[in-house]
């Protein structure tokens, strides 16, 4: 698969996208004055506590306190607890040596929350949600500090290497060596990109995440509670520390200083592919030369069209997301099982790419169009499970039921993904908004394609006369194109009753003809 990260730095934020075969999969936007992102770590003031809930509010500085229940306290909350306050009261140059540290006797699972933050205390707290709605952000005791081949846990001994890895010689081998070079009073996670990577690469990696554990040590000296204590890197750097692969082979930026952090990171993890890193300085917006903001502009909003014809309605509700799936006018054959099938399984590859590019979270629903067959429902399930397997969210897929529904849940760490894809209307002077014409050249030729390639000759196309000159402009217009590709004569029309983006097409007898 060719992977592509193409990155826009803007005074307002950085906006990055990432492109698997040319399509936008993913759409993360940084914004400059960006706070509270998941993996940062604060120093919080626990403000309150609610044994009704199990659960404490912790002080981070936001303007809601953030939620911090019993269950994300982690075992060696404790230690944490202890941890948190002998740094702030370290009065010495240097931070104390960690291998030293006397871990404390674990929570118990059943516990209670006023039990082990009795006292209302300050404590080293990590960002597991970003805030969403009128909801603070998540909280989480279980710090983790995670690299590009291993992840660091503090306070245990623990040594687990990732399911993913399938051979047990592999697993095994990477057990002894992380067991051998690995600092007393941290526990360690072995990443799949750490397959076949030898003892130095790791041990580098490793060696990297005590230093920033030391980081956090010394940020924590002297701190009052609300501040922020560690940043977690750079969604630029996040994504490229978790992707980057084989397959990873360009990564574009119109931003000099990204750009040199950007090739400074990958020669540190993969020194042969510093290579794919290059520096965009033409006049055209970068995200406009790789087609960024045509494949934006048709991937959200409430209807999204399939090159089938088909098309998806996303609806949000407060409690879920509803996905209905509705067939187009194109046929595969007479067959209304087979037609069901077809569009079924290219609604859900658009889904999946839907769910990761909208960032959408918590419960989805999706309505399919019914098939009898119960072997065709366990297809498009199947089919489901494979289209998101590139997900990096946590999700589970449910096979269809009998009312022709599916159920998927997919990990809701930060704010759904939002863009208006409506623009001002020229035709009313900015009184109503349409959807974007950046598509409608497309729709008009898609069409065009099938009514001639079902026995439709010489068309009448009727447009608003702005659309008319635009399509009729020039000695090799767009309308003649479309005459030479299709081998059909094509008159255009231009009628001042239509709406801008209303076009509709007519037959030699002046017939409309419907989809």
């Amino acid at each position: 698969m060719n992977k592509e990260l193409i990155i826009n730095a803007a005074p307002s934020g950085v906006e990055i996208a990432l492109l698997e075969n040319k399509k936008l999969v993913e759409l993360h936007h940084e914004k400059t004055d960006a706070s509270f992102a998941v993996g940062d770590l604060y120093l919080g003031k626990v403000k309150k506590l609610i044994p009704g809930l199990n659960a404490a509010f912790v002080d981070v500085g936001f303007e809601k306190d953030a939620f911090l229940h019993y269950t994300d306290l982690s075992p060696y909350a404790k230690s944490l607890l202890k941890f948190t306050q002998q740094c702030i009261a370290d009065k010495s140059a240097s931070v104390f040596d960690f291998s030293t540290f006397e871990i404390e006797p674990e929570i118990i699972k059943t516990g209670k929350v006023n039990e082990v933050l009795s006292g209302k205390p300050n404590i080293l707290v990590q960002i597991l949600k970003e805030p969403i709605a009128a909801k603070g952000p998540r909280l989480s005791c279980e710090i983790s500090l995670p690299g590009r081949f291993v992840v660091i846990t503090p306070f245990n001994e623990v040594v687990a290497v990732s399911k993913k890895i399938h051979s047990s010689d592999e697993r095994k081998r990477l057990q002894k060596i992380v067991e051998a070079i690995k600092p007393k009073g941290f526990g360690v996670i072995v990443r799949t990109a750490a397959e076949a990577k030898n003892t130095a690469e790791l041990h580098e990696d490793l060696l990297n995440l005590v230093n920033t554990w030391k980081l956090i040590q010394q940020n924590l000296k002297n701190a009052v509670a609300p501040s922020k204590i560690l940043s977690e890197q750079d969604k630029t750097t996040s994504i490229l520390r978790d992707l980057l692969s084989e397959d990873f082979n360009k990564v574009i930026t119109n931003d000099r200083n990204i750009y040199n952090d950007t090739v400074s990171y990958i020669q540190k993890i993969a020194p042969d592919k510093q290579d794919i890193v290059a520096h965009y300085h033409n006049g055209i917006p970068i995200f406009d030369q790789y087609g960024i903001t045509k494949q934006v502009k048709s991937s959200f909003g409430k209807t999204v069209n399939l090159p089938s014809g088909a098309y998806l309605i996303i609806e949000h509700t407060e409690a879920l997301h509803v996905i209905d799936v509705n067939s187009g006018y194109k046929s595969v054959s007479n067959n209304q099982e087979e037609n069901a099938m077809e569009t079924n399984l290219e609604a859900a590859e658009e889904i999946a790419r839907q769910l990761r590019l909208r960032d959408i979270g918590g419960i989805i629903v999706v309505d399919f169009i019914d098939m009898k067959l119960p072997e065709n429902k366990r297809k498009i399930q199947e089919a489901m499970d494979r289209f998101m397997f590139p997900d990096r969210a946590k999700h589970a897929v449910l096979p269809i039921s009998k009312f022709g529904l599916m159920q998927i849940t997919r990990q809701r760490m930060r704010p759904e993904m939002n863009i208006n894809t409506s623009e001002i209307c020229p035709s009313c002077n900015g009184s109503g908004k349409v959807t974007s014409t950046l598509l409608l050249e497309d729709e008009i030729s898609k069409r065009l394609h099938y009514l001639v390639t079902h026995q439709h000759k010489n068309l009448t196309i009727y447009v608003h006369p702005i659309v008319y000159s635009h399509l009729t402009k020039g000695l090799f217009s767009i309308a003649w194109k479309w005459k030479r590709k299709n081998k059909t004569k094509i008159k255009v029309r231009a009628n001042s009753d239509y709406h801008f983006t209303e076009f509709h097409f007519f037959d030699t007898n002046e017939e409309e003809i419907k989809f």
